[in-house]
C-alpha cells in the first residue's frame, strides 16, 4: 500500500462511518419516531377492520297487563341480523373480475340499472367497497357456497368478498303503533354507524336506544378465511324500552278506529286509552296508519306526511262540549267556595232555570242549543248538552269571583295550557286565554264574552292527552296524574347484567299525584256524565250493554282562514267505564267527518253519531280482553231478556228526568 492509499483510508473509513450513522438515524426515524405510521401502513396491507354492530334497543309491549296474560315479552319493534356484502377489488385479479360479477349478479337478482353501479365498484382502487345491503342469511350462504371453492381454487383471498353484520329494524305487527314508534333511516350515519330516527319514540329516546359498535380485525391472505378474525372490542346493545301500551288493546283500538274513520268518511281519527289511576297509556291508535318500514313513501308525499305525527299529542283543537264537564266542575267549585265564605250558593243543581234567552254580554251572535229548551236544571242541561245553561253558570261565576278564578281552575286544577310531558316529541301545550294579554293583532285574548265561549269548549285549545288527564280527575277520585307511555327502561351490558334506567311502576310515583278536586264535586259531575250516556242523552250511542259508563260528546267547528267553517268539524267522545272502578278513560276523535243530516237519526258529523259508537265498540272489547265482569247485568236494550227497568243502572233516574223535562218544556205531552 503506497502513501497515497494510506492517506485515503481515513477518509473512506469516515465516509463509511457517516453512511452507517445516517442509516442508524434513518432506522431510528423509521422504527421509533415514525414507527406507528409505518406499522399502520403495513397492517393496512395485511389486515383490515370491520365493525361488529350493536343491536338498537327494542320497544316491548305491556304483555302482563292482567294476571293470566302472557308474560313472554312481545316486541313492537326489534333489530334483526342482516348482512352487507363488501368487496376488496385489489385482492381480485382482473382476469377473474368479470366472472365474479356475473355470478354475484345472478345470486343477487340485480336489475340492469343496478348492475351498472355494481360493476363500477370492482374498478375502484380500494380495499373496501360496499356491493349490496341488507341481505338475508340465505343469500349470504348462497354467495359463500359459490365463492369459497372458487376463491380457493384460484388462490384468491377468501375475504376478498366479505360480509359485515348489521341490524335492521323489524316490525312483527306491521304498522301497529306506527306513528308512536316511527323508525330509523335505512342508511345509517357513516361515521358513527348509528341509526337516524325519523320521529316518534325512536327520536325521543334516541340517546338511550343507541349502542356502541364492537370491532374486529381480519387478515388479507389466501390462507385465511373470513372467519379468521380477532375481536378488538365487543358491541354494547342499546337499552330496551318497556311500554305501557298492550299489543292486544292496541290491535282492538286500531281495528275499530279504522272502521269508524271509514264509516264517518273523516280525514283522520284517533283513539287513546289511559289508566286513570296511573296515567299509563294503554292504547294509542290513529288512522290512516303510518308504515315505518315504508317511511320514505310517507315523507316524500306532502299529503301523507301529516299521518306520520301523533295527532293526539301534536294537534291542539277546540274541544267543544267535552269541556262542559270541566265547566260544571268550575261552577261547583265556586259553589263550594261560597259555602266556605258562609254565603249563599251561586246556583242550585236542581233549580229550574230559564234557557230560552240566548243573549249574553259582549256577544254579537246569540248562543244556541241544538234544540230549544225553555227550562233546565243542571242534570237536564248536561243530558241535553245545553250551551245556554252552562254559559249562565259561568256568567255567575265570573261576576262573583272574576276571570282569574275561572282560568286558574282550568290551568292549575286540570292542567290545560301546559304540556303533559308525555314521552313523545312535538307535544302542543295548547292555549288558555289570559285576562289582560293581547293577541298579535292587538285584541284581548280574554274579552267580555270569553267565559261564555269557554263554557261550551271554544276559545281554548287542548290536545287529547290533556283531555284524558282532565277526565281522569273525575275517574280516579280527584287526582291529577302524569300521563306516560313508558313502564320501564332497561339496559344489559355484554355480561348480561341488567341496569334499570327508569322505573314508572313504583307506588311512590302515584303517591306524588296531587289531589285537585273535592269528592262532592266529582260525584255531581259523574252523575251528569252518566245522564249523558243514557236514553235521551247526546251520548246514548256510547252506552255499553252490561256495564256502567260515563262520558260526553263534543262537536266543534274548525277554524279556516280565521273563521269558523260551517261544514268542517272536529268531533269527539270521551268517557270511562266501569264507573265505580274505571279500568280506563278513552277518548275517540274524528277529524273532519263527512257533514250531513240523516232523517230520523240526526247530524252524522256530530260526536254522538260518529265518535260515541266507536267508544262503545272499543270499550266492549277492552273489557272482555281485560276480563272485567259486567257491573250492570240488567242494563240491556228493551226486548233483551236480561233487561230489567227497575234494576238496570240509572234507568229509574233517567225515567224520572224525562218526566221532569216534559213537565217543564212540553206540558201537553201527556
Amino acid at each position: 500500500m503506497n502513501n497515497l492509499d494510506k492517506s485515503r483510508l481515513p477518509f473512506i473509513a469516515f465516509f463509511c462511518l457517516l453512511l452507517f450513522c445516517i442509516l442508524i438515524i434513518k432506522f431510528y426515524y423509521l422504527q421509533i419516531i415514525d414507527g406507528n405510521y409505518w406499522t399502520s401502513q403495513a397492517n393496512k396491507q395485511h389486515y383490515f377492520y370491520v365493525y361488529e354492530p350493536f343491536s338498537r334497543g327494542k320497544f316491548i309491549s305491556n304483555s302482563p297487563l292482567k294476571r293470566g296474560h302472557p308474560e313472554k315479552p312481545q316486541s313492537f319493534v326489534m333489530d334483526i341480523l342482516k348482512f352487507h356484502l363488501h368487496v376488496d377489488p385489489e385482492s381480485i385479479p382482473d382476469r377473474f373480475k368479470e366472472f365474479v360479477i356475473t355470478n354475484l349478479v345472478k345470486i343477487l337478482h340485480l336489475t340492469k340499472e343496478e348492475q351498472l353501479s355494481f360493476r363500477e365498484q370492482f374498478d375502484k382502487k380500494s380495499h373496501d367497497r360496499k356491493l349490496a345491503m341488507w341481505l338475508e342469511k340465505e343469500t349470504k350462504e348462497d354467495i359463500l357456497k359459490w365463492w369459497n371453492p372458487f376463491a380457493k381454487k384460484n388462490k384468491i383471498p377468501l375475504n376478498a368478498l366479505f360480509f359485515v353484520n348489521d341490524y335492521q329494524r323489524s316490525y312483527p305487527y306491521g304498522p301497529m303503533l306506527g306513528q308512536v314508534l316511527h323508525t330509523i333511516q335505512s342508511q345509517k350515519d357513516e361515521k358513527t354507524k348509528q341509526g337516524i330516527p325519523t320521529g316518534g319514540l325512536e327520536l325521543y329516546f334516541d340517546d338511550l336506544l343507541k349502542g356502541k359498535n364492537g370491532k374486529k380485525r381480519l387478515m388479507r391472505s389466501p390462507r385465511n378465511a373470513i372467519e379468521t378474525q380477532e375481536i378488538i372490542s365487543l358491541p354494547q346493545n342499546g337499552a330496551d324500552i318497556y311500554l305501557t301500551i298492550n299489543h292486544g288493546l292496541q290491535a282492538i283500538a286500531e281495528e275499530e278506529i279504522a272502521k269508524g274513520v271509514r264509516k264517518a268518511k273523516a280525514k283522520s281519527g284517533w283513539a287513546v286509552a289511559m289508566n286513570p289511576k296511573t296515567g299509563e297509556i294503554l292504547a294509542l291508535a290513529q288512522y290512516p296508519f303510518f308504515y315505518p318500514s315504508d317511511y320514505k313513501r310517507f315523507f316524500n308525499n306532502p299529503n301523507l306526511m301529516e299521518h306520520t305525527k301523533v295527532k293526539a299529542v301534536t294537534d291542539a283543537q277546540e274541544p267543544g262540549s267535552i269541556l262542559k264537564a270541566i265547566t260544571l266542575a268550575v261552577a261547583l267549585k265556586a259553589n263550594l267556595e261560597q259555602k266556605k265564605r258562609g254565603k249563599k250558593p251561586l246556583f242550585n243543581p236542581h233549580e229550574m232555570v230559564p234557557t230560552s234567552n240566548s243573549q249574553f254580554p259582549g256577544r254579537v251572535k246569540p248562543l244556541v242549543d241544538t234544540h230549544l229548551h225553555h227550562y233546565l236544571n243542571m242534570y237536564l242541561a248536561f243530558q241535553k248538552s245545553s250551551n245556554i245553561y252552562l254559559a249562565r253558570l259561568m256568567e255567575k261565576v265570573v261576576n262573583e269571583f272574576g276571570n282569574d278564578f275561572y282560568r286558574d281552575i282550568l290551568c292549575d286544577t286540570f292542567g290545560f295550557g301546559k304540556k303533559t310531558n308525555i314521552e313523545l316529541p312535538g307535544e302542543s301545550a295548547g292555549l288558555v286565554p289570559k285576562p289582560g294579554k293581547k293577541h298579535p293583532n292587538g285584541c284581548l285574548e280574554w274579552s267580555v264574552p270569553t267565559p261564555f265561549s269557554l263554557a261550551m269548549g271554544h276559545n281554548i285549545m287542548v290536545n287529547s292527552i290533556q283531555m284524558l288527564r282532565a277526565y281522569s280527575v273525575f275517574a280516579n277520585g280527584g287526582y291529577l296524574v302524569e300521563p306516560t307511555i313508558v313502564k320501564k327502561i332497561v339496559r344489559k351490558d355484554s355480561r348480561g347484567i341488567q341496569e334499570i334506567i327508569k322505573d314508572n311502576t313504583s307506588e311512590n310515583r302515584q303517591k306524588k299525584f296531587p289531589k285537585v278536586l273535592e269528592d262532592e264535586i266529582i260525584k255531581e259531575v259523574v252523575t251528569c256524565l252518566k245522564y249523558s250516556t243514557k236514553q235521551g242523552g247526546t251520548s246514548s250511542r256510547a252506552n255499553i250493554w252490561g256495564y256502567t259508563e260515563a262520558g260526553k260528546t263534543g262537536t266543534a267547528k274548525k277554524i279556516e282562514n280565521g273563521n269558523y267553517c260551517e261544514k268542517v268539524y272536529f268531533s269527539s267522545f270521551i268517557g270511562f267505564t266501569p264507573v265505580n272502578d274505571p279500568a280506563f278513560v278513552l277518548i275517540v276523535t274524528m277529524d273532519e267527518p263527512e257533514y250531513g243530516f240523516i232523517p230520523g237519526v240526526g247530524k252524522k258529523h256530530h260526536g254522538g253519531f260518529c265518535s260515541a259508537p266507536v267508544f262503545r265498540e272499543i270499550s266492549q272489547k277492552f273489557l272482555a280482553y281485560l276480563g272485567i265482569p259486567p257491573d250492570d247485568p240488567y242494563g240491556y236494550p228493551k226486548g233483551d231478556p236480561r233487561f230489567d227497568e227497575d234494576k238496570a243502572d240509572w234507568y229509574p233516574e233517567v225515567k224520572k228526568m224525562r218526566q221532569l223535562y216534559n213537565e217543564w218544556n212540553n206540558p201537553h205531552s201527556g
